[in-house]
C-alpha cells in the first residue's frame, strides 16, 4: 500500500472515530439530561431542536466526508516534521503544549466568529436553537465547520504535530463541545469551571441577549476567557436569537443568507396600527 492509500485511509479513520465518539458521548449526555435536568423546556422546544440539531449533524457529516474534510488529518500528516513544536520530542510536556496552543486557537476563532459579520452569519445559526441540550452542540452550519477546518489546517501546519495527537485533540475537544452545551446540574461547578468550560458557562453564550452571549468563548480551558477579559457568570433569561427561527434542516442552511438587518427592514415596511 502506498503512502497516498495510507494517508486516505487514515483520513477515514479520522471521520470513523469522530464519528463514533460523538454518538457515544451523545447518547451518554442525553440520559443524563433526563434523569438531572438543569432546566425544563416544553416538549415542543426541546422536541424541535432535538431533531433539527441531530438532522443537521447527519447531513453535515454525510458532506464533509464526500468533500474528504479529513484533510485537518492529512495535513497533518504531512507537516509535522514542520512548525513550532516539530523540534520537541514526543511526549508529555509536547502533548501539554500542542493541546493548550490548539484551544488558544479555537476560542481565538470562536471570538472571531461573533466579531466579524460574515463569519457571524453562519455561526449564528448555531446560536439560533431556542433550547439547549446536548444536541445544540451538533448545530452548525456547513460552511462555519468547513471554513473552520481551513483555519485548523492552517494552526496545524503553523505548530507541527504528529496526525494521531491532532485527532486526540479533536476528540477531546468534541465532547467538551457536547458537555459544555448539555443541560444538566453538575456537581462543584464553580470549582470546576475555574479550570474547563461548563455548561452553566456556555448557557451565558448562548443567551439572547449580545451583552451575555458575547463571552465565554472556550471550549475546553475558561482560563482564556479570565485571561482576555471575556468571561460573564450570569444565569440567561431568554435562549436563543431574536428574529432567528428554524424548524428543519433547509431554514437551518438559510438562516445564513438572512441576515437580522433585512428582517427587521422587512418587519418596518408592514404598517402598524394606531395607538389608541
Amino acid at each position: 500500500m502506498n503512502t497516498i492509500e495510507t494517508s486516505h485511509n487514515s483520513g477515514i479513520f479520522f471521520n470513523e472515530a469522530l464519528f463514533g465518539l460523538a454518538i457515544f458521548a451523545f447518547v451518554f449526555l442525553v440520559v443524563l439530561e433526563k434523569k438531572n435536568p438543569y432546566r425544563q423546556f416544553s416538549q415542543k422546544t426541546f422536541k424541535k431542536s432535538f431533531v433539527t440539531n441531530t438532522t443537521a449533524f447527519l447531513v453535515n457529516n454525510i458532506i464533509l466526508t464526500i468533500i474528504r474534510a479529513s484533510s485537518l488529518f492529512l495535513v497533518a500528516q504531512e507537516f509535522a516534521s514542520h512548525g513550532l513544536l516539530s523540534g520537541l520530542d514526543n511526549g508529555p510536556v509536547k502533548w501539554i503544549l500542542a493541546f493548550a496552543l490548539f484551544d488558544l486557537a479555537i476560542y481565538l476563532w470562536h471570538v472571531v466568529s461573533h466579531k466579524n459579520d460574515y463569519l457571524w452569519r453562519f455561526h449564528k445559526v448555531h446560536h439560533s436553537d431556542k433550547g439547549f441540550n446536548v444536541s445544540t452542540g451538533f448545530r452548525f452550519h456547513v460552511f462555519d465547520l468547513l471554513i473552520e477546518i481551513i483555519y485548523k489546517c492552517v494552526f496545524v501546519v503553523i505548530i507541527g504535530v504528529n496526525a494521531y495527537l491532532v485527532l486526540s485533540i479533536e476528540i477531546f475537544e468534541l465532547f467538551f463541545i457536547l458537555f459544555h452545551h448539555a443541560n444538566i446540574r453538575v456537581p462543584n461547578e464553580d470549582l470546576i469551571s475555574n479550570v474547563f468550560i461548563t455548561p452553566s458557562l456556555h448557557r451565558t453564550h448562548h443567551s439572547k441577549k449580545r451583552s451575555e452571549h458575547d463571552s465565554n468563548y472556550g471550549i475546553v480551558f475558561s482560563i482564556w476567557d479570565r485571561l482576555f477579559a471575556t468571561r460573564k457568570e450570569v444565569v440567561p433569561e431568554h435562549i436563543g436569537l431574536d428574529l432567528i427561527e428554524a424548524d428543519n434542516f433547509i431554514q437551518l442552511f438559510s438562516l445564513a443568507f438572512i441576515t437580522e438587518i433585512k428582517i427587521k427592514k422587512l418587519l418596518s415596511w408592514i404598517p402598524k396600527g394606531k395607538k389608541n
